[in-house]
């Protein structure tokens, strides 16, 4: 039942914020319930996959052949876990900032924690496309009406972008589904579905398209910087904290193991895309002034790294790729918590305008560079292990072009390390100016909040193992079903 609680737990509670009329309780109603849930998902990785408290099967819609099925595995435990720690942090490193209507603003937050908990837990085609809708349409309004001056078309476009990739993912499930062997959305019916080499092609590009658009990857990332920065940050740091992992999670579940030769064959092009997007958007944050913009097109880098890696299809890549959606996620958040701590005492985000915070927050600096540290895989730190994994998976690689593509990914880890320590030098380091000289240390609950996650950087910089057991089997996995898979498809 832990995978049903999961779910539960913040939908429910999500539903009964909206009635809530104080602020300060709907915000310790939404913590007390995040605290909850991370207790609930620690509980789930004590338990083995495979236990049956990990996994639910239930009745749904029976005449189309979809059930309520639910499994926490290795790789959910992961996303779900990052979901569950992800959402205390964020209440806690926002506690002072206001929302209109704050009641509505959590309750459309966990909200979207609940689609995005039974987006990484469906084993159900149908129930995961009902979850990926339902974390989609509370981050719409939560950027409409929330964000900035330019909220409104900006969210528009991500709409539209959104949209269509959803539209082409259900279409390549219902032909999927038509081709199973006992019309189920189930996912061993989809992984026994039997596609012709030219279906598959259809089949991968109709789903990959969702994919992509949602991690984002160049050149359908065009989306995210606008929206990044026209969100409340609250919601900017869910949204590249975790719901960006659902694109490379849906890669991992849904897609290769049911279209390996088609995965097999554009992985060479997509790779090629993903690399061409990671040094692209590095180029393009290093000559950014706004920091939301810089973090934004960071994100694009890590992502098409962490794509590239995932079509390396062997072991090394796809157990750095499952352990660094973790890592990233985390790491990402504590840089947007920065970022809100920084507009929201100088009215500001331009490095411009900024500089010398050291001298007078200490405590925000030394935090700040352990997390941008981190988010250049300096060994020691969370990223090191994932990103090592990445790199060796790709120079490991089945193809003629590992030395470019190797080549390449070096480069784009380069750049990320002179655009993050240039941001760390404008803002922290040098003289302070009209606007900094009256600069204040962060309060307890900031601290308490970039400390937790420093905390993790450092747990899984220097003991990396526990997110590798719990990769492992979930890896090997997908390796043994793509092969299988790749070795029996009908010619025609």
């Amino acid at each position: 039942m832990i995978p049903v609680l999961l779910i539960l737990i913040p939908l429910l509670t999500g539903l009964a914020a909206f009635f809530f009329k104080n602020d300060k309780n709907v915000r310790l109603w939404s913590l007390g319930v995040s605290l909850f849930t991370l207790g609930v998902s620690i509980m789930g990785l004590s338990l083995k996959d495979g236990a049956g408290p990990l996994a639910f099967h239930g009745e749904w819609m029976q005449t189309l052949g979809s059930s309520f099925s639910v499994k926490l595995d290795g790789m959910g435990q992961l996303l779900c876990l990052l979901n569950a720690i992800a959402y205390p942090l964020v209440i806690l490193a926002t506690w002072n900032s206001s929302y209109k209507k704050a009641n509505n603003f959590f309750a459309l937050m966990l909200l979207a924690q609940a689609g995005m908990m039974g987006v990484f837990l469906a084993t159900d085609a149908l129930l995961f496309y009902f979850f990926w809708e339902l974390a989609l349409i509370p981050m719409y309004f939560l950027c409409s009406q929330w964000g900035g001056e330019k909220r409104i078309a900006v969210t528009f476009k991500f709409f539209i972008y959104t949209f269509i990739g959803s539209l082409l993912m259900l279409i390549g499930i219902l032909y999927i589904y038509s081709h199973t062997p006992d019309h189920s959305f189930s996912i061993e019916s989809f992984y026994n579905a039997v596609l012709s080499r030219k279906e598959q092609h259809t089949v991968f590009w109709l789903i990959f398209i969702a994919f992509a658009i949602k991690m984002p990857i160049f050149p359908l990332h065009t989306w995210q910087p606008d929206t990044y920065e026209q969100s409340p940050t609250a919601t900017t740091m869910i949204l590249s904290g975790v719901m960006v992992k659902m694109g490379l999670f849906g890669m991992l579940r849904w897609l290769f193991p049911v279209v390996p030769f088609a995965s097999f064959q554009w992985g060479d092009f997509i790779t090629s895309a993903a690399l061409i997007g990671v040094i692209y958007a590095s180029l393009i944050a290093i000559k950014q002034n706004d920091l939301k913009r810089l973090i934004a097109y960071s994100s694009i880098a890590h992502i098409g790294l962490m794509c590239a890696a995932a079509f390396t299809q062997n072991i090394s890549g796809l157990q750095g790729l499952m352990i660094q959606m973790f890592n990233h996620g985390i790491n990402i958040i504590g840089l947007w918590i920065v970022v809100e701590l920084i507009e929201r005492q100088f009215g500001t985000r331009k490095i411009s305008e900024l500089g010398g915070l050291a001298q007078k927050a200490p405590v925000l600096a030394v935090l700040l560079v352990i997390v941008a540290l981190a988010n250049i895989a300096l060994p020691l730190t969370n990223a090191f292990p994932g990103e090592f994994l990445m790199f060796n998976g790709i120079f490991s690689s089945k193809t003629n072009y590992y030395l470019w593509f190797t080549i390449m990914a070096g480069i784009g880890i380069i750049l990320g390390a002179v655009y993050t320590l240039n941001m760390i030098r404008k803002v922290f380091y040098g003289t302070t100016n009209e606007l900094t000289n009256t600069a204040m240390d962060i309060k307890w609950n900031e601290k308490l909040a970039l400390g937790i996650i420093v905390a993790i950087i450092f747990l899984f910089g220097i003991y990396p193992q526990f997110l590798l057991n719990s990769t492992v089997a979930v890896t090997d996995t997908i390796i043994d079903k793509f092969e299988m898979l790749n070795n029996t498809l009908p010619k025609q």
